[in-house]
């Protein structure tokens, strides 16, 4: 692979501009697989051209030499424009060899970019993920899609059935909750599962930081469009910061007890980040899960500035504690306080670059075929009862949750950027906030 010469600062700067936020960090310069010699080349597909996006298609590039960029799908071209440019100082043409029809511009658009690939990635804000996950498994497309993959209760069941379908057709479904594919959380997974620990009994999980950016409104924006560029503040379009980005740690206590939970109740709100502009989710939120183990697992989320923070995950079980994250690689030590096990971490592989790796070498090797979606299904419903647990108010249990019928996501064909979205502003400019003890959601 020919690389142009470009700093890791310059892309993450360049990027960052046109996404406010996002994951690209090491894995650009995570150490590529050897070549494959005389193999088809895989065209891939992007939809949802930001700077997640534009990360995934870097790594899915290093992962297989014989993968090209042949389509690009956005809602909005300048997203388009900017993640070529950023790709273009980074690859030589012959592995983006995009032809100006060939980037797709519209809420439809991922359709016809799906339609030009064998491998799409699919990183769009997660409101649209179960259609755009359900149309390239219908075309027989491998898939990397990121977490989490639904914002309500109708698009998990829309995954769950989409991943029957991928099973069926032997398609490879790899989805961005990188711990399960990271060196450490695998040996502590492993060692949990050997009786190290022994049974897991609780757990803290956390997501404390200082939030994300703010887009402001311009005079010429429509409210789909303020919306769309604000995605992260609107329901419908992120399902609230304890799905899109605490799902990681809650993944991880689904993944280490075994289990999804039966039920959930917590508390949140809006205590700092509460202005027009943060639209209607929430800046802090505290949930027990309860596991059918008895395990109860405690989870924080919170986006205040100035404040602790702190991303990891801790577990005690009956012979011990175990920690990952938080300025520790992975520690496992007994009750009376010694060391069972302790990960250094020095040469272990980026994780962000091993999803991908992973996913090319299932689709060239055919020896096995990943289908990550049932459990990714599952950690962003367990997000979605926590979510409805502060909302609300309530104890929520899981298989009401399931059978309800919540949906927060119009139709597709249904949007346009000057389409009404499904919630608007009062006359002062202020969106409705759920109410814990008033809201309900089935």
């Amino acid at each position: 692979m020919e690389h142009k010469k470009i700093s890791r600062r310059h892309f993450v700067k360049e990027s960052s501009l046109v996404t406010g936020s996002i994951l690209l960090g090491p894995s650009l310069f995570a150490s590529p697989p050897s070549s494959i010699k005389n193999e088809k080349m895989l065209k891939l597909a992007v939809i949802g051209c930001g700077g997640r996006g534009t990360g995934a298609v870097v790594q899915a590039l290093k992962a297989d030499d014989h993968v090209k960029l042949v389509a690009m799908a956005d809602a909005f071209e300048d997203q388009i424009e900017a993640s070529y440019t950023n790709l273009s100082q980074l690859f030589d043409s012959s592995r983006i060899p995009l032809k100006p029809k060939h980037k797709f511009v519209g809420f439809g658009s991922y359709k016809k970019a799906i339609d030009e690939a064998d491998v799409v990635i699919l990183a769009t804000p997660p409101g649209f993920r179960p259609q755009h996950f359900e149309y390239a498994i219908e075309q027989g497309k491998h898939v990397f899609m990121e977490k989490p993959v639904a914002t309500d209760v109708t698009g998990i069941k829309k995954v769950l059935d989409t991943a029957k379908k991928a099973k069926e057709k032997k398609l490879n479904v790899v989805v961005g909750l990188q711990r399960r594919y990271q060196a450490e959380y695998l040996e502590m997974h492993k060692r949990i599962k050997n009786g190290d620990l022994g049974q897991i009994i609780s757990g803290q999980v956390y997501w404390n930081s200082a939030g994300v950016w703010v887009r402001q409104r311009t005079e010429t924006m429509t409210e789909m469009e303020y919306q769309m560029r604000n995605w992260y503040y609107f329901n419908w379009l992120c399902g609230d910061h304890i799905l899109e980005q605490h799902i990681h740690n809650i993944d991880v206590a689904n993944w280490f007890i075994g289990e999804h939970p039966v039920k959930a109740q917590g508390m949140g709100g809006r205590e700092v980040r509460n202005g027009k502009d943060h639209g209607q989710i929430f800046d802090h939120h505290f949930v027990e899960f309860t596991y059918p183990s008895g395990a109860v697992i405690s989870s924080q989320c919170r986006h205040q500035p100035g404040c602790f923070s702190q991303v990891s995950e801790r577990f005690q079980g009956t012979l011990g504690t175990s920690y990952n994250g938080g300025g520790n690689s992975a520690l496992l030590k007994s009750h009376s306080g010694n060391t069972l096990y302790q990960h250094d971490g020095e040469h272990d592989e980026n994780p962000y670059q091993v999803e991908h790796n992973r996913l090319f070498a299932a689709i060239r090797n055919k020896s096995e075929v990943i289908n990550d979606a049932n459990y990714a299904a599952e950690s962003t419903m367990t997000a979605i009862i926590g979510r409805m647990a502060t909302y609300s108010g309530k104890e929520i249990f899981w298989d009401a949750a399931m059978n309800s019928n919540l949906e927060l996501v119009p139709n597709e064909d249904l949007l346009d950027f000057r389409a009404i979205p499904p919630v608007v502003p009062d006359e002062q400019g202020a969106y409705p906030i759920p109410i814990p003890g008033q809201t309900t959601f089935y």
